[in-house]
C-alpha cells in the first residue's frame, strides 16, 4: 500500500489538473477558482507537514483540512452553473482522490 505521503502527491496532481482546468474556464467563477486554489493550499499544506514529520495527530488534522477542502470544491462545481463540464469533472476526480485517502484509513 502506498503511503499518506505518496497518497496526497497523487491528490496534489489531480487538484492541479483541476486548477488549471477551472483557469482555463472562461466561464467558471472567481468563487469556484477560490476554492480550488484553496483545496491545492491544504493539500501542499498537508504534504509539508507530513513530510516534515508531524506527529499522527497534526497528521490527522492535517488530512481532515484536505478532506474539507475537497468536498468545499466538489460541491461549488457541482453549483457553478457555468463552469464546463471539463472542469466539474476535473474538480470530481481530485475529491475522489482524497475521498479515496479517508476510505483507505489514513
Amino acid at each position: 500500500m502506498e503511503s499518506l505521503i505518496e497518497r496526497l502527491t497523487l491528490v496534489e496532481r489531480h487538484v492541479t489538473r483541476a486548477m488549471e482546468t477551472a483557469k482555463s474556464d472562461s466561464a467558471a467563477s472567481p468563487v469556484l477558482l477560490a476554492v480550488v486554489l484553496e483545496f491545492q493550499r491544504k493539500a501542499r499544506k498537508a504534504h509539508t507537514a507530513l513530510s516534515s514529520g508531524v506527529d499522527a495527530r497534526a497528521a490527522r488534522d492535517a488530512v481532515v483540512e484536505v478532506e474539507q477542502a475537497a468536498d468545499s470544491a466538489n460541491v461549488a462545481a457541482a453549483a457553478d452553473p457555468a463552469a464546463s463540464e471539463a472542469t466539474r469533472k476535473a474538480v470530481e476526480v481530485a475529491h475522489k482522490a482524497m475521498c479515496l485517502i479517508k476510505v483507505e484509513g489514513a
